[in-house]
């Protein structure tokens, strides 16, 4: 069987550097690091991860809750996260929690049982409703919200849906309706208040009808259609800011079998620039979140804490885009 002083003789550096780039691959050269790893594989090294592991007291592993596996914002947020935990020589376990609170307890317990080392939280914080934070574990939520307490990587929700919905008041729109997630959702409480912002600083008045509840999902945004199509034409809104992509792309389709046409009856912007969004016929217009990056800062917080440091920033905000497509239009008279 191979051992490290084969890897480092087939590598051309030293013993010491191989174990670096074994146990603390961010003190290694991106050159050293791909000599090594090249190394490894050549003269098949399978190194005892388990006894590095118990020295250093680590799991070298970490737990991301995921509640809904399916959505393609968390799989790019996942992306970012487990480029940057890979680099740093750890684990990502996806834990599909489905958006319910027994099945995170269920994930919490391996990092309670020192199988994981800590938790990145993809489900906002609500008061009463979440299980984190919790004393005895090291967590970071990237998908914040405004007074997450504890630390947390978010856009403005609120200030995105503002720009989103004065952009539709600019292009002569005065009767916006909004679909939003569930009620009690954080994303959906911080984007309505930008969204009546917006109204309140143009002078138009908030209508009830004008609202249609989703869930964040393609379904739900054909069943928002729904509700809109059934009210009068001429109170029906002549534009609609969805809070996700997906329930527009839903609602596109349910507003095209009800024979309104996007954007010559109707425009639509969305939130979120999932990839999809580029490609719907017509493209969206929408709030580009920069998921990855959310994905990599939130996993770089968790290394700083998981190694003893203090962050300086427990709120940190990322810049939205507001990206213009062809799904929204100037009102037509």
């Amino acid at each position: 069987m191979s051992n490290i002083r084969d890897v480092a003789k087939v590598a051309g550096v030293s013993i010491a550097t191989v174990s670096r780039a074994l146990s603390a691959p961010e003190t290694v050269s991106k050159k050293s690091l791909k000599k090594v790893h090249e190394a490894i594989e050549q003269v098949q090294y399978k190194p005892n991860m388990l006894a590095r592991n118990f020295r250093r007291h680590r799991a070298f592993t970490i737990v991301v809750l995921v509640p809904n596996m399916a959505n393609t914002f968390f799989a790019n947020v996942v992306r970012g996260i487990e480029d940057i935990m890979q680099q740093h020589g750890f684990g990502v376990l996806l834990g599909d929690t489905r958006d319910q609170r027994k099945r995170e307890e269920e994930y919490l317990k391996l990092v309670e049982t020192r199988q994981a080392d800590g938790v990145i939280q993809l489900r906002p914080y609500l008061e009463g409703d979440s299980i984190l934070p919790k004393n005895d574990i090291i967590a970071v939520n990237a998908a914040g919200c405004e007074n997450t307490p504890y630390p947390c990587v978010r856009i403005d929700n609120a200030g995105a849906a503002k720009t989103a919905t004065d952009y539709l008041i600019s292009l002569g729109h005065q009767r916006i309706g909004v679909i939003t997630g569930l009620a009690n959702n954080p994303h959906t409480v911080d984007r309505l208040k930008g969204y009546q912002q917006s109204l309140t600083a143009a002078g138009i008045e908030f209508c009830e009808d004008w609202v249609a509840e989703g869930e964040f999902t393609m379904w739900s945004g054909l069943n928002a259609a729904q509700h809109f199509v059934r009210l009068p034409e001429d109170e029906r809104p002549t534009a609609i800011l969805s809070m996700n992509d997906e329930m527009a792309i839903g609602a596109i389709k349910g507003f095209r079998t009800a024979g309104i046409n996007i954007p010559g009856d109707l425009s639509i912007v969305g939130f979120d620039d999932i990839e999809v969004s580029r490609y719907t016929e017509p493209a969206l217009t929408t709030i580009a979140q920069p998921a990855e990056e959310i994905g990599k800062a939130a996993a770089n917080m968790l290394l700083k804490l998981l190694d003893g440091n203090e962050l300086r920033n427990l709120d940190y905000v990322l810049p939205y885009e507001f990206v213009v497509r062809s799904s929204s239009v100037p009102k037509s008279n």
